[in-house]
């Protein structure tokens, strides 16, 4: 059972997620590549009942003019970007780069998730109410 925070942004999505995340790193650790661990969650996601997205391309435009693309590793349910990291910690540049990606797309949610060798750690970003209409 999920207990309800109020204004909590896709809270019953990211609970799903934080459990696939856990039972991802249970089975293999932190002992894999990205790419590994990305196969192993799209999986499990989709064990979960989530439509699920790998490596889309998503455009950046600077005052409408394409200026590069952005490859998430996984988008769920076209609303939530989760980029996924296989390192010791994140950093804080990992989180500062994150940001700015789910700050260029219409993204509103994004999760940013590490599987070390010790732990999962799964960094939630919000842009929503900061987002210039």
């Amino acid at each position: 059972m999920i207990n309800r925070v109020k204004d909590f942004l896709y809270e019953r999505e990211t609970y799903l997620i934080r459990g696939a995340s856990f039972r991802v790193w249970k089975k293999l650790g932190g002992a894999f590549k990205e790419s590994v661990v990305d196969n192993a969650m799209n999986i499990e996601l989709r064990k979960q009942g989530f439509r699920v997205e790998s490596q889309k391309r998503i455009n950046i435009f600077y005052d409408n003019i394409k200026i590069g693309t952005f490859i998430p590793d996984i988008i769920v349910n076209e609303r939530i970007i989760i980029e996924l990291k296989c390192k010791p910690f994140i950093m804080h540049a990992d989180k500062a780069q994150f940001w700015r990606y789910i700050k260029s797309t219409q993204y509103k949610l994004g999760l940013l998730i590490n599987f070390s060798p010790q732990k999962v750690e799964i960094k939630r970003c919000i842009y929503d109410k900061a987002r210039l209409k």
